[in-house]
């Protein structure tokens, strides 16, 4: 195992992670940005068949050319505040920056593990990928800004949007639109958008996946009345929920399930600061100030960070607008029935959960969060299927091969 060495360690390179770690390279630091993908960009800036989109090319110059150096394919799976290992190596550092991003929410509903049911971003990235979508008749459901600017790339990548079907009522959507006044550089991402605005169903949500050795078409329901549409997938997603499992381990506050940082974008951890959805979920352009402002603490540059708090506030401002906008309605936590799979990697149904009264005691008695995802899906359903907190995290905290924990054995 090689021993590396820096003065600022940033962990992810989305948006966040690239503005953080090229901020403070140019501010003199050191800087090691590690991904666990073979290309920078996060999910909101991934590579697309061999292009690189532009912000993420604007970053990564930026930041080689002020001398850092970026480890792709590294999967960090245990740490402290003062070093963190990933397969092969092992980073020590001055300070740390975690921009480790966020991932879809998914809650349970009859059918939601036939083949071809994806998450709404996960069939973007199946695109993005390779897979043929030339023809295929796709739903996409759930909730957030995200379902029309997917539905958007997936029509592009050849695919037929049937239908947008978003959960949040009418009349949060035309606040939300209102809203949209005050922030005009989203007002006209809105408009770039309003072919998909078009093919939106508000105040609907998907109740059952139906098919055999597929999905082949999906029930909806307003409330009031229930019809169902055929498609050949079916990508559904209830928003973003911060990837904070890094930072628990470590030893970081979570509040609201995202970690507490103060106005410099520090943790409760000395020297580990946080930047990004794992703060809470806020956008692109938050999380790139967010980053600004953390790389220039890691370097010590205070003075210049509190020169961006201003924007930091006026992107807070639309990500509370956004939040409150497509709250989750209770309907859509209460679709699973008794057999429906809760926990995936365990086979766990909601009947076997139910009647416990917390997720430790559900994980002892059901094997629920013990698989490979180790309670990323599961776990976050929980909370809001039976107000769980899942708070624990110990290493590894993902898959991680078995040489790397017999380096850690001999060290």
């Amino acid at each position: 195992m090689s021993e590396v060495s820096c003065e600022v360690l940033v962990v992810g390179a989305g948006p966040a992670g690239m503005a953080a770690a090229a901020t403070a390279a140019e501010s003199g630091s050191s800087v090691v940005l590690l991904d666990e993908n073979s290309l920078p960009g996060g999910q909101i800036w991934r590579a697309s068949r061999g292009s690189i989109h532009n912000e993420t090319s604007i970053w990564m110059d930026r930041f080689r050319r002020a001398g850092g150096r970026l480890v792709q394919g590294a999967s960090v799976f245990d740490g402290t505040s003062s070093w963190l290992r990933a397969e092969g190596d092992r980073f020590s550092f001055r300070k740390l920056v975690l921009a480790t991003g966020a991932r879809e929410l998914f809650l349970p509903f009859p059918g939601w593990t036939l083949p071809n049911v994806t998450g709404v971003g996960g069939l973007q990235a199946l695109a993005k990928g390779g897979l043929d979508l030339t023809g295929k008749r796709i739903v996409v459901a759930g909730s957030g800004p995200l379902l029309v600017a997917v539905a958007g790339a997936l029509t592009e990548y050849g695919g037929k949007v049937v239908a947008i079907v978003e959960q949040a009522p009418p009349g949060k959507l035309f606040a939300f639109g209102l809203g949209l006044a005050k922030h005009p550089s989203k007002l006209l991402q809105a408009r770039s958008m309003s072919e998909g605005l078009r093919k939106t169903i508000p105040g609907t949500w998907v109740t059952m996946a139906r098919g055999t050795d597929r999905v082949q078409s999906v029930s909806l329901t307003n409330g009031r009345r229930s019809w169902r549409i055929e498609c050949d997938y079916l990508a559904c997603a209830f928003g973003l929920v911060p990837n904070t499992e890094l930072a628990s381990l470590i030893g970081c506050n979570l509040e609201d399930g995202a970690v507490w940082v103060d106005e410099m974008q520090r943790t409760t951890v000395e020297h580990v600061l946080c930047a990004g959805e794992p703060t809470g979920i806020g956008g692109v352009d938050l999380a790139v100030t967010e980053g600004r402002i953390a790389g220039l603490a890691a370097a010590g540059r205070n003075a210049e960070a509190k020169k961006l708090f201003l924007e930091r506030k006026k992107h807070r401002d639309f990500a509370r607008l956004l939040n409150k906008s497509f709250e989750l309605r209770e309907e859509v936590t209460q679709l699973a029935h008794s057999d429906t799979l809760v926990c995936r990697c365990e086979d766990v149904s909601f009947g076997q959960l139910r009647d416990h009264k917390n997720f430790r005691e559900a994980k002892i008695h059901t094997r629920c969060g013990m698989g490979p995802c180790q309670g990323r899906i599961c776990g976050v359903a929980t909370r809001h299927l039976f107000n769980w907190e899942v708070t624990e995290a110990r290493p590894p905290i993902l898959p991680t091969p078995l040489r790397s924990l017999s380096q850690m054995s001999e060290e």
